[in-house]
């Protein structure tokens, strides 16, 4: 097993987008003196399920990747698994603050979601093809 060297640049860049949401999620508490919660605040509910989302499926995927890579995995398809993994989870709050049922709101925040889900589905898959 090798030093996942591929995942752990990618893992680099998308923890320092993780910072930039946290701080934007702060931002939006000190300028709406909101402590605890949304506060009533479409807007900042709005970046703290943003911030919220990135974390609950980012680090799984990431996982699988690693662990995909880790074991010998083709480089190809980690490269490939992590930049989507990037242009999804940048897309994301963009359609998040997007107007409803626009089609900027469908393709980033729907495709966002989608390319993630993907990304850790074939991770998942890749994964369980190399163990097997």
């Amino acid at each position: 097993m090798t030093f996942p060297t591929t995942t752990a640049f990618y893992a680099a860049i998308l923890g320092l987008i993780y910072a930039g949401l946290s701080g934007w999620v702060i931002g939006g508490r000190v300028t709406g003196h909101v402590l605890f919660g949304d506060g009533g605040q479409d807007a900042l509910q709005r970046r703290i399920r943003t911030h919220a989302n990135f974390q609950e499926y980012v680090p799984l995927t990431l996982l699988l990747i690693a662990l995909y890579e880790a074991g010998g995995g083709a480089h190809a398809w980690v490269q490939g698994l992590l930049i989507v993994l990037v242009i999804a989870r940048i897309l994301h709050p963009i359609g998040m603050f997007a107007p409803p049922n626009s089609p900027r709101q469908f393709a980033c925040r729907g495709g966002g979601i989608i390319a993630t889900i993907a990304v850790m589905t074939v991770a998942a898959i890749l994964l369980l093809l190399r163990a097997g």
